[in-house]
């Protein structure tokens, strides 16, 4: 009994042995996930492109002009500015007024008492800067206010000798933000800050300097009255200058960076282009003119000239 047990319990034993061998036998090997590892392409980078400015093209400037009377016998207009609307602003040094050149051609007088008006500017706000000749001040209008009140007193003395009256022409910089201010009597240029707290001595030994204007690169022109010179100031250096003028009174740009400059000398009394780089000197006109004085120039091309003994404002329109 025991032995046939066992025998049993053999052959059970054996037959398991068997089918174990069997299963491990049939399986497939677990498959191990296989990673694909793909080398990423490399990319090249695209270079920024270089901001290139765009150059400015200049065209040529005008060579004939027609000219016609804007405003004529009316007050005697010396120096001028446009308001924010585009309206010719001029001071009349010898009524003391400065009057606004409405587009119907009538006059509208803003200012009146001011003991010498001469160079105007009118600010981004609507301000307007002037400069009064007999007490050698610059004075400031804000808009809406009923009269204007002292920015800064010049050092300069202005007397009755010839070539030491008072501030003729200023002008504004807008690289700086602020007013280029030429003191006669003393023949230095002064950046005047637009609070008038703050003046920089940019030139001297000028002997009576008057209008003024700064090109796109800093660079500050000044016409010299009495010196028969225009002189330019540039940011960094000394200042140079062209001479052979009669006498200048005030001094403009024109779109293509001309300078244009009035020449008020008794057998001249042009309005006069200059090429500063070549010399080169063309009146653009002259017929009708006494004493020209202030200088405008529009985007336009038209030039407007003011002239104090002639009770005129010119137009020069490109023909």
């Amino acid at each position: 009994m025991v032995t046939h047990r066992t025998s049993v319990i053999c052959t059970i034993l054996f037959l398991y042995l068997l089918l174990l061998a069997a299963c491990t036998t049939s399986q497939s090997p677990s498959a191990t996930p296989t990673t694909s590892l793909t080398k990423p392409t490399p990319i090249t980078p695209t270079p920024t492109p270089t901001r290139t400015p765009t150059p400015t093209v200049v065209t040529a400037a005008p060579t004939r002009y027609t000219a016609h009377a804007r405003l004529q016998g009316v007050a005697r207009p010396d120096d001028m500015t446009f308001d924010l609307q585009g309206h010719i602003l001029f001071s009349d040094f010898f009524n003391g007024t400065v009057s606004r050149l409405n587009a119907n051609g009538s006059v509208s007088v803003l200012l009146r008492g001011i003991a010498g008006p001469e160079g105007l500017i009118v600010l981004p706000d609507g301000t307007l800067i002037l400069a009064e000749q007999r007490t050698n001040r610059i004075l400031t209008l804000a808009p809406g206010a009923p009269s204007p009140t002292v920015l800064r007193a010049l050092p300069g003395t202005p007397s009755t000798a010839r070539c030491k009256d008072g501030v003729d022409g200023i002008a504004l910089d807008v690289m700086t933000n602020s007013i280029i201010v030429p003191d006669s009597p003393t023949g230095e240029v002064y950046s005047m800050s637009l609070d008038g707290k703050n003046l920089t001595l940019l030139a001297s030994g000028i002997v009576r300097p008057v209008g003024a204007v700064v090109d796109a690169q800093g660079n500050i022109y000044v016409a010299d009255e009495c010196g028969g010179t225009l002189w330019r100031i540039p940011p960094h250096g000394p200042p140079t200058h062209l001479g052979g003028f009669g006498m200048l009174d005030d001094v403009a740009l024109d779109p293509h960076g001309n300078l244009l400059v009035t020449d008020l000398a008794g057998p001249i009394h042009s309005l006069i282009r200059v090429n500063w780089t070549t010399g080169k000197r063309e009146t653009l006109g002259s017929q009708g003119l006494i004493e020209p004085q202030g200088l405008l120039v529009d985007s336009h091309d038209d030039i407007f000239v003011s002239d104090d003994y002639a009770n005129i404002i010119m137009e020069y329109t490109p023909t």
